[in-house]
């Protein structure tokens, strides 16, 4: 693909490298994937935020993972905002979209006036790689700190992986003449290339403690290239990253054009779940009759939403958990709805 070339560019992940420096990256954007998001529900201003921001980080880092895989990013707090959790599913094949959901835990009570960050207490900010049956879950985490999510994943390539990594994100409510109110959303990703990483590379040896700060930031020639791009990277403004009208290329030629910027395929990105009712009634099949009763409503029925896009499953107890008379096979549960 040359920069030149119009794609529709909605909903894409773009990924590029600078050959004139060892700095590779992505540009985002997501507008329906965002509204499909958080539509599903009425989250205060700064919950919205935050998981508006914590699905472009996702986008932004999933498109490296492979065909599919499953990325998930997930926040653990104290604070008012008590988790939020997203999953990149990477394409089942070349050429089809990835697919991103998100949603958040909070206590409505607690939530105050105060910046998106601030919701957030003291916790960890975790990047989770399931590459499939049979291999080892890869998982990484760092501490809630410096302000934002997106310093946190910064923190995170520099402990775990220890990549240079810097991010520019917007996204808010937009309007105009076409139409009602609705989510747009746009970044950029830098990383210093690095020799090998587990995640880029799908290795590592599962589940790791809590990251310790390192200095990761490269010296001499490849110091310098990585400073000039960063300087160029601070000039960008909100709406050369959100706004409809220049092409995530056209960025490139904007910022980069000095750092001979080659971009490659882009990665479509959809709003999708996962839940099904086959999903809930294998998780429930652990359950004993006796279980199944105590979860029954008064309208002698069991039911259960998914976190994650809302969707309501409303099934008969008699047909739920090991002892049912109709056992539903089913594959096993990944927590979508609960």
């Amino acid at each position: 693909m040359t920069l030149g070339k119009a794609l529709a560019w909605d909903d894409t992940v773009l990924p590029f490298q600078l050959d004139n420096s060892d700095i590779r990256g992505r540009v985002a954007r997501l507008d329906g994937v965002l509204g499909g998001i958080l539509k599903q529900h009425d989250y205060p201003a700064a919950v919205e935020a935050l998981v508006a921001e914590m699905a472009l980080l996702t986008a932004l880092i999933g498109q490296t993972i492979k065909l599919r895989w499953k990325l998930s990013l997930q926040v653990q707090s104290n604070g008012p905002v008590r988790m939020i959790a997203t999953d990149y599913y990477g394409p089942q094949e070349d050429g089809e979209p990835a697919r991103i959901r998100a949603y958040a835990s909070y206590d409505a009570n607690r939530i105050t006036d105060a910046a998106p960050f601030a919701q957030i207490g003291e916790g960890y900010f975790a990047i989770m790689i399931d590459q499939g049956q049979g291999m080892t879950p890869y998982q990484g985490l760092t501490p809630l700190s410096g302000g934002s999510l997106t310093t946190c994943a910064e923190a995170y390539f520099a402990q775990s992986e220890q990549i240079p990594t810097s991010f520019a994100l917007s996204f808010g409510r937009s309007t105009d003449h076409t139409g009602p109110e609705h989510w747009r959303g746009g970044g950029v990703m830098l990383q210093h290339m690095p020799v090998a990483s587990p995640l880029m590379t799908g290795g590592g040896s599962g589940e790791k403690g809590l990251l310790q700060p390192v200095d990761v930031a490269p010296d001499g020639e490849a110091g310098e290239n990585w400073t000039r791009a960063n300087m160029l990277l601070d000039t960008v403004d909100d709406l050369e990253l959100i706004g409809p009208n220049l092409a995530p290329t056209d960025l490139l030629l904007r910022l980069f054009h000095e750092e001979g910027p080659r971009v490659f395929d882009a990665q479509a990105v959809r709003f999708g779940c996962t839940c099904s009712e086959e999903r809930v009634r294998q998780s429930l099949s652990i359950y004993s009759a006796k279980d199944i009763q105590t979860m029954t409503t008064d309208d002698g029925r069991v039911t259960a939403d998914c976190q994650f896009c809302g969707a309501h499953y409303d099934m008969d107890p008699q047909t739920l958990g090991f002892e049912a008379k109709e056992g539903v096979a089913g594959s096993k549960d990944d927590g979508s709805a609960e």
